[in-house]
């Protein structure tokens, strides 16, 4: 035997002691023993901490690391050495029987480990372990494969015709199934046919998964500040027995896998056999800009005052300072209630604009200030979808609600959509999931299969007032206050958390918006207001990001003051047919309300103050939608004036302090039994 072989075996020996490794593959080989059952491989995981063994021995870990199938057969040695001396596994015949999958915790952080999606070339010849990042856009069904197989010879007088196991086939990393089962293989001892002794055959699943490099998210933008172009390529990921199921569709992984060339007829597809699977979580900024903290400091006097000035001056790239200020506010509310968590605080928009040019464009860039910031192209389909893949298998494609993971989905006009999009549209936001249906018989599978996909997004959408006015005819017995969305239907309006009328109609376009487009039509990349320089885009994004990650919980005045006015409302919003007009989900988008202006505050307690806004805001988007209560809001709440200097603010603040005043008022009158203190001064 090779010395360096040799050595490498006691290595290996002393390492899996030294970790625990030893202790496991006894009690892996226990449970193989108890079934009594003779297999024709015996599969083992063994964990490896490539900088633990590289310190014992540097030519193993090298040979770990970059020969990984070769070094599998070194341990398969060992392995094997270590279980007839044990006498472990009684039913084990030969070495091939053993089965090792060997699996790194990590890889050295450089830059020759990493394989990137998008760069060119795929190095994919090299059969070493590699690291990689991407997001899965595409998940096959769990199908079977073989682990192994025996075989014997089919001539009775040959050695290898008797039932004991010689001929194993065993699968390899990238290997299809032909290469491990079918039935031109022959005897390597007489040259005659082999046959499989299939009640020796051993099974494990298998699932196909498409991921693409996460920089994919930057082209399904509507608008992006970065003009670098780059390569996308989709690639095959298997994932097998443990790992399969371990991946969700959307979710940004790291894995750890060999690369292989799978030819499937006349095609090869470049794919990686996957070893390790980490869900990748970036952390998000810890800071915030200078310029934020100075101008919070500026306004810690009020409540209030801080978000006003944020909704003024945001996005003065695309519109003037002091336009859209309701809009805005609740764009940024909407940004910084994004997540990835289960049941999470959704907060979706619906506008309702004849300028949609603009209303476009300012949610376009609204968009880009969200790693997850995704434009649903138009002619693709909004939710998961099934269609086959590269091997004729059942797959399911992520679309853009669901690449939208913990951000936006902006579906651009809601009037554009053919009635059973809308109501799919619905039942995800009522649900927050989606149900994909696979039939058995199209996609070779015995029976069907529905599969349920889990949607964590904001949807923003508007409706093109002017160009639905032509295409119904309006009805006549409106409400004070309420706007005519018949031709949306009046469900899915409701399902949206916040229902928004913009103040400028295109027959009367304001004169700072008008000639902020001509400017920026002569000039695009001209800096217009004083605004824009001391508030990058950059910044905003490092905000959005940082207040997103804020942990608020309600104080328990907040909290009373959101449950009398819901109480109230319901009780105020009622007819004698349909009951209470005022659906259970209010209450929920009360909450997320109160919670995103305590973030955008940079805030861990929500206060009576941001559940004034947060009532303001629902209490304008009721009124659009059943007409004007009892509680008798102004058509634009929030921002009953311009703000131009610190005397308007202060004059925003008296009237915001009247409305609370008038809301305890409400709440006294309509929900008696909720106990409020209210404050005398």
């Amino acid at each position: 035997m090779d010395p360096e072989i040799q050595k490498m075996k006691e290595v290996i020996l002393v390492y899996l002691d030294r970790s625990g490794g030893l202790q496991k593959f006894v009690q892996d080989c226990k449970k193989y023993n108890d079934s009594k059952q003779s297999y024709a491989v015996y599969r083992f995981i063994i964990s490896i901490n490539p900088s633990d063994i590289t310190e014992l021995d540097a030519t193993l870990g090298n040979y770990i690391l970059h020969n990984p199938l070769q070094a599998a057969q070194i341990f398969q040695s060992v392995c094997f050495v270590a279980v007839k001396t044990l006498s472990l596994i009684e039913q084990l015949q030969t070495e091939a029987q053993i089965s090792i999958l060997l699996k790194p915790t990590h890889l050295p952080p450089l830059p020759s480990y990493v394989l990137s999606l998008s760069a060119y070339p795929f190095n994919y010849t090299s059969p070493r372990f590699y690291m990689s990042e991407g997001i899965v856009i595409a998940m096959g069904t769990v199908t079977k494969y073989t682990q192994g197989a025996r075989f014997l010879c089919t001539e009775e007088t040959c050695p290898f015709s008797e039932g004991r196991f010689r001929c194993i086939r065993v699968h390899c990393p990238g290997a299809t199934e032909s290469a491990t089962v079918r039935t031109d293989f022959v005897c390597s001892l007489c040259s005659s046919p082999l046959q499989e002794d299939m009640k020796f055959r051993v099974l494990g699943d298998k699932q196909i998964v498409e991921m693409i490099d996460a920089k994919i998210l930057n082209a399904l933008k509507g608008y992006s500040i970065e003009k670098s172009h780059f390569r996308i390529q989709a690639f095959t990921l298997f994932l097998r027995d443990e790992l399969a199921n371990k991946m969700t569709i959307g979710n940004h992984y790291r894995i750890i896998g060999i690369p292989a060339c799978v030819q499937n007829g006349l095609q090869a597809t470049a794919c990686i056999e996957v070893t390790s699977v980490q869900l990748y979580k970036p952390n998000g900024p810890s800071f915030v800009s200078d310029n934020f903290k100075y101008l919070l400091s500026l306004t810690s006097s009020s409540c209030w005052r801080f978000t006003a000035v944020l909704a003024n001056i945001f996005a003065s790239q695309v519109v003037p300072p002091g336009t859209y200020n309701t809009l805005k506010l609740a764009i940024l509310l909407s940004l910084v209630q994004t997540c990835e968590k289960e049941n999470a605080d959704y907060l979706d928009l619906l506008i309702m604009t004849s300028d949609t040019l603009v209303i476009d464009r300012l949610l376009n860039y609204s968009l880009c200030l969200l790693p997850r910031g995704i434009r649903h192209p138009p002619s693709s389909d909004i939710f998961p979808s099934v269609s086959k893949d590269k091997h004729g298998s059942a797959s399911i494609q992520a679309c853009s609600a669901v690449l939208a993971k913990g951000g936006i989905c902006y579906i651009g006009d809601l009037s554009s959509y053919k009635k059973d999009k809308l109501e799919l549209l619905q039942s995800v936001l009522e649900s927050r999931t989606t149900t994909v249906f696979i039939p058995g018989k199209k996609y070779g599978e015995e029976a069907d299969q529905q599969v349920t996909v889990s949607v964590q997004t904001n949807f923003w959408s508007f409706v093109d007032v002017d160009s639905s006015s032509k295409k119904h005819i309006q009805k006549e017995n409106f409400l004070i206050g309420q706007m005519d969305v018949s031709l949306i239907p009046f469900n899915l309006v409701d399902g949206f958390g916040l229902l928004i009328y913009n103040e400028f109609p295109s027959c009367r376009l304001s004169s700072p918006v008008a000639h902020h487009i001509l400017k920026k039509a002569i000039n695009p990349e001209a800096i217009l207001y004083k605004a824009s320089q001391q508030f990058r885009t950059e910044d905003y994004e490092e905000f959005i990001l940082f207040a997103r990650n804020l942990h608020v919980e309600l104080s328990s005045e907040a909290e009373s003051l959101i449950q009398g006015y819901y109480l109230a409302s319901r009780r105020v919003r009622r007819d004698s047919i349909h009951g209470s007009t005022l659906s259970a989900s209010a209450l929920k988008i009360l909450i997320s309300l109160a919670k995103a202006h305590t973030k955008l505050s940079l805030r861990h307690t929500v206060l009576e103050e941001d559940a004034v806004i947060a009532v303001l805001l629902l209490e304008s988007s009721l009124t659009l939608k059943h007409g004007t209560s009892a509680l008798c809001v102004a058509p634009n709440p929030v921002f009953p004036f311009d703000l131009s200097d610190e005397n308007s603010l202060q004059q925003r603040d008296i009237y915001l302090m009247q409305c609370h005043h008038q809301l305890l008022k409400f709440i006294a009158a309509y929900s008696p039994g909720i106990h409020i203190t209210t404050n005398e001064e």
